[in-house]
């Protein structure tokens, strides 16, 4: 659990991560099913529905985003709770309204670019136009989430304040409390307390803190085009915003969105409430994706098959005297688990783990750096590279089949 300095708008017990997999994610990757985006819902569920992924967006536009929704409502988790992702139009609003949902996001493009050059108005054209939709939804009791599109190129002064401004009248009015998605829509962002807004992300959100919006009204959606998204969130989070906005293995458009389960990682590392969560289930997350054809980075965070391998001999030397020497955390916690690939650089101490970690039990134990046989096969691995030229790592198979002429009584016994 963070137990350091925190600024003074950061509320650990007010934190949560809320997906956009089925929306966002959906729309910078491909159309899904039904049955897939169900598969995709439920994976939520395993990985977070004891509170840690308060919300999921859907969107309602065709037969199969509506069918969508019904089956997630009628599937009755509690969390991610299901809610709309609409245009600020009369006729979205009414699908919302016809599905159902109690909460809806709704684009309200907040940077001038789009105010003048995507719709041609006026601020003041554009605003009203917003205002008008979101009023009717609070007046029909729904609480509307208005995405700040493009707000790191947004005037503080001039669009952002001011229309927020409106929002909070018309909440009190009404007595319907409303959210704003602060959108780093080309990934602009950037974390440092000392840049000022709109690029500055804890300078942007404490803005908003300091009109009166609590940390549960406040949503940040960032994109990775910098490489910045994880950064930007976690300050997001430590400057006062309650909710970031994630999809699973960061699948977006352009360089991606925030990875959820990276930032599900942080929450506990933040709030210290493992019991929320159940990162031993993103293995079944990869497995359930790539079966839907989405191809995992070899060097993706957490995930990706290199996430928790090393090549390098030293390190290797360094996990086989404590694991905690080069692993940030026990990968267990994420359904992983510490391993090596065999190459010509990873000395005595690549074989002597690669046996540890596949041979059975009683015999592993007794393997150290000083077994001949150890010897014998490390010899033959930088040989085979040598004579061969190869460049990739050894795979399980090719390894067991020199380990067996040197261990001969773990014929087909070694582990997977």
């Amino acid at each position: 659990m963070f137990d350091g300095e925190a600024p003074g708008w950061f509320e650990p017990d007010r934190i949560v991560v809320t997906d956009t997999t089925l929306r966002d994610g959906q729309q910078g990757w491909r159309p899904i099913t039904v049955e897939e985006g169900l598969r995709i819902y439920e994976l939520l569920v395993e990985l977070g529905g004891r509170g840690a992924i308060a919300s999921a967006e859907l969107f309602l536009y065709t037969p199969r985003d509506r069918e969508l929704v019904k089956r997630i409502r009628e599937y009755g988790a509690e969390y991610p709770k299901p809610i709309g992702w609409i245009r600020a139009t009369m006729n979205d609003l009414k699908l919302v309204l016809e599905a159902g949902l109690e909460e809806t996001t709704m684009l309200t493009s907040i940077s001038d670019y789009h105010i003048y050059y995507k719709f041609g108005v006026t601020r003041d054209k554009a605003f009203t136009k917003y205002l008008t939709v979101v009023e009717e939804a609070m007046k029909r009791g729904i609480v509307v989430r208005c995405t700040l599109e493009d707000a790191t190129r947004a005037s503080l002064e001039r669009n952002i304040i001011p229309f927020v401004e409106k929002l909070i009248a018309l909440s009190e009015r009404y007595g319907v409390t409303f959210r704003v998605k602060v959108a780093d829509t080309l990934g602009l962002g950037l974390p440092f307390p000392e840049i000022a807004p709109p690029r500055g992300i804890p300078a942007l959100v404490e803005a908003l803190r300091e009109i009166g919006l609590a940390a549960e009204q406040i949503e940040f959606h960032g994109h990775n085009d910098l490489g910045l998204v994880v950064a930007n969130h976690l300050a997001a989070w430590l400057h006062g915003a309650g909710m970031s906005n994630c999809t699973l293995l960061g699948i977006g458009e352009r360089a991606g969105n925030c990875p959820l389960e990276v930032m599900l990682l942080h929450y506990v590392g933040l709030t210290g409430r493992l019991d929320r969560v159940n990162l031993e289930a993103l293995p079944r997350v990869v497995e359930v994706l790539e079966e839907m054809g989405y191809s995992v980075p070899e060097y993706q965070p957490l995930v990706g098959r290199n996430a928790f391998r090393t090549k390098a001999g030293v390190h290797i030397d360094g996990l086989l005297k404590n694991p905690e020497v080069y692993l940030p955390f026990d990968p267990g916690i994420v359904g992983r688990r510490a391993d090596i690939a065999v190459t010509a650089y990873g000395g005595r101490a690549a074989i002597v783990m690669w046996l540890r970690s596949r041979l059975p039990e009683k015999l592993a134990e007794s393997i150290d750096k000083d077994d001949p046989r150890v010897e014998a096969i490390y010899r033959e691995v930088v040989k085979l590279f040598e004579e061969s030229g190869r460049h990739t790592p050894l795979s399980d198979e090719e390894m067991t089949r020199i380990v067996e002429r040197y261990f001969p009584e773990i014929q087909g016994k070694t582990r997977s």
